[in-house]
């Protein structure tokens, strides 16, 4: 038989590698985002500030998600 404190910390080593990955995730998204806004404006100078405004707002969202992962991760663990 497999112990409950050998699944509490399964449990806690799978809420630890999910609120990682979101982590991850969130920054490999923000990166992409970044960079992509770069690029644009490289290529239309003109449209800048729309451009910075649409990457704020988008880079916004991808972090409140995984603000959102990481705590519901963190309510998992006993």
């Amino acid at each position: 038989m497999i112990s409950s404190l050998l699944l509490d910390g399964i449990a806690a080593m799978g809420c630890g590698l999910g609120a990682g990955l979101a982590t991850i995730g969130a920054g490999l998204g923000i990166g992409k985002i970044g960079g992509n806004a770069m690029d644009a404006i490289a290529r239309q100078p003109e449209a800048s500030s729309k451009i910075m405004t649409n990457m704020i707002l988008t880079a916004a969202f991808v972090e409140g998600v995984a603000l959102f992962a990481v705590v519901a991760c963190a309510f998992l663990i006993k």
